[in-house]
């Protein structure tokens, strides 16, 4: 057998490992920017299976296993998707922890299961949180996610009262620092650097009615109205503001 030969043959099956992945990594783009969030789920799974160490791919499955379990009315349908979205993030993080979306990830699966968590953990997980989307932040500032988990981080805990801040300081350590106006600042951050992210319209909203600023937050619920629709939970997020709306106006 001639070497040309023999290198040929050595190479075919790497070739069509490339032409696969190649395939797989087009297709779940495409799913996903049809909304088809658990095909494409399915997609990138497939694309681990060639290969396990894909952090882009880890990062998808990480972020539509939350997204997707966040829909769920079964608790243990729920429970078990966020917390395969735990482990996607736990593991892009072992092999890029200075990769701005892993940071996001593994913030966003951590807010997740907190949600399903009993207080001590909802607790311990706000430190968290914070830590990883100021670590996406630092890596890349023009991360919009990034600053949406901030401004969202903000507003929840800013509005703990003293006894929860208080207990939460004696059984479990102290909370970071948190107010409503960095709230409205990294949420506006968010905004310029996304215009069309239409989760930032209604976050921002409400953090302004809580302020009192209630002409620019019913602005704010108007202006959703000219943003189309990007993402499977765009028409929830919508019709959560059209209720806004009506309760405020």
């Amino acid at each position: 057998m001639s070497r040309l030969l023999l290198c040929c043959l050595l190479w075919m099956p790497l070739i069509g490992f490339a032409q696969d992945l190649n395939v797989l990594l087009q297709q779940g783009a495409r799913q996903e920017a049809a909304c088809q969030e658990e095909a494409a789920l399915r997609t990138w799974q497939n694309v681990l299976h060639l290969q396990p160490h894909n952090v882009p791919a880890l990062c998808k499955c990480a972020d539509l296993s939350c997204r997707i379990g966040a829909r769920q009315s079964d608790k243990a349908k729920k429970t078990a998707l966020f917390k395969a979205g735990r482990v996607y993030a736990e593991t892009a993080y072992r092999l890029a922890p200075d990769n701005d979306e892993v940071n996001i990830v593994q913030a966003f699966s951590i807010a997740r299961v907190a949600l399903i968590s009993g207080t001590k953990e909802k607790v311990a997980a706000a430190g968290d949180i914070k830590r990883y989307a100021d670590n996406a932040i630092r890596i890349n500032p023009a991360n919009f996610k990034a600053w949406h988990i901030l401004g969202r981080w903000n507003y929840e805990v800013s509005a703990l009262n003293t006894v929860e801040r208080l207990l939460a300081k004696w059984f479990y350590g102290a909370i970071p620092e948190a107010s409503l106006q960095t709230a409205i600042a990294d949420l506006e951050k968010s905004m310029t650097l996304k215009p069309d992210f239409l989760l930032n319209y209604l976050e921002l909203a409400r953090a302004c009615h809580r302020d009192g600023q209630d002409a620019r937050a019913l602005r704010l619920l108007h202006e959703m109205d000219r943003i189309p629709d990007k993402m499977l939970d765009d028409a929830r997020v919508r019709a959560e503001g059209k209720k806004l709306l009506k309760e405020w106006e």
